[in-house]
């Protein structure tokens, strides 16, 4: 909804965006799936959620056991194709829809027993699943984690589906060109469907380590032809799943000081302009899983002084201003009264 679209509007699923990202063209009858490189715990006789990320698995290691399921599961009815890190994408042609499942970050540690996907066409995927779960089982990239004493990629976890949205692209709203700045397959495919240009940033990871000032570089670039330029940075939600309360900290420090730092230097090179800064919504460390409590935002007008009510950015004091308004209406207070 930061991007400006309502989700109840053009919103079909996570993994359809994500699908444009990663140059996947979907037909009408396909149906994309998220799928997570999870690392299931066995205790008892029953299977937990122990890692959402299989211990933040690298692309490249990922890369590999794609590859092995495409060749060994994919063909006329399922397709694999890599993303970036635990993040990656199933297709089932002409597949079911009227299915439910449970995001893997939403059941950290719990068992995952009554969590598995429900409706037409679970079996499907179960089977799927269990099919996966035996070629991880002593796969080379896994053999090599444990022996370097990191968790393995144990098993899948599809969530997020959806069929190819219907969006229409920023020229067509707004008369707007403008670039999306993500290392998130799910940022950058709300980018390619509204026709915004993907910029790619070395050092870019969708994590903790990522290039925070490298960011905010590239974004200054693209303002001198873009109208409009979306910086994401990943690395406070992914600390918020983790329950890393330092390294959250640690974060939102990076990410003020480097990319809003940064831009903040270069208004003078920038020119006029209008800058928005808001999480897309909120992941307490203490739940380790979204919520939907109200999310803090600065709007901020390079031609204009005015006293603003706040005396800091965090939620308790954007609160006590009792300001509130939909999330996708913010960007038309962005770009309005543009010259």
């Amino acid at each position: 909804s930061v991007f400006g679209y309502d989700p109840t509007e053009c919103y079909s699923g996570r993994s359809p965006l994500e699908a444009a990202s990663m140059g996947v063209e979907l037909a009408p009858g396909d149906v994309a799936f998220r799928l997570n490189f999870v690392w299931l715990e066995a205790h008892y006789g029953k299977l937990y959620m122990g890692d959402f990320s299989a211990g933040h698995i690298s692309t490249e290691e990922a890369k590999l056991l794609i590859e092995t399921l495409q060749e060994e599961l994919g063909g006329d009815e399922f397709n694999f194709y890599p993303g970036v890190s635990y993040r990656h994408l199933m297709v089932w042609k002409n597949g079911k829809d009227q299915l439910t499942f449970t995001p893997p970050h939403d059941i950290s540690t719990y068992s995952i027993e009554g969590n598995l996907p429900q409706g037409d066409g679970a079996e499907a995927l179960l089977d799927l699943t269990n099919s996966a779960q035996m070629l991880l089982n002593n796969h080379p990239v896994n053999n090599q984690r444990v022996a370097e004493q990191k968790l393995p990629a144990n098993s899948i976890w599809f969530w997020g589906h959806g069929r190819k949205p219907v969006m229409e692209t920023y020229q067509q709203l707004y008369d707007l060109t403008g670039a999306v700045i993500s290392a998130v397959d799910l940022i950058r495919g709300i980018g390619v469907n509204a026709g915004l240009e993907i910029i790619e940033v070395p050092g870019a990871t969708g994590y903790l380590d990522t290039n925070y000032r490298g960011k905010a570089e590239y974004a200054v670039k693209a303002l001198q032809k873009s109208d409009f330029v979306y910086v994401h940075v990943e690395a406070p939600d992914e600390a918020g799943h983790g329950g890393l309360l330092k390294e959250k900290i640690a974060a939102i420090e990076s990410f003020d000081r480097d990319v809003v730092g940064t831009i903040i230097e270069n208004i003078p090179e920038i020119g006029d302009c209008r800058i928005l800064i808001t999480p897309d919504h909120p992941t307490p460390v203490e739940k380790r899983t979204h919520t939907s409590d109200p999310v803090p935002y600065i709007l901020y007008d390079s031609r204009q002084d005015y006293e603003s009510q706040a005396t800091c950015y965090s939620e308790a004091e954007a609160k006590r201003c009792g300001i509130v308004v939909p999330g996708h209406s913010l960007l038309s207070e962005l770009i309005s009264d543009r010259d």
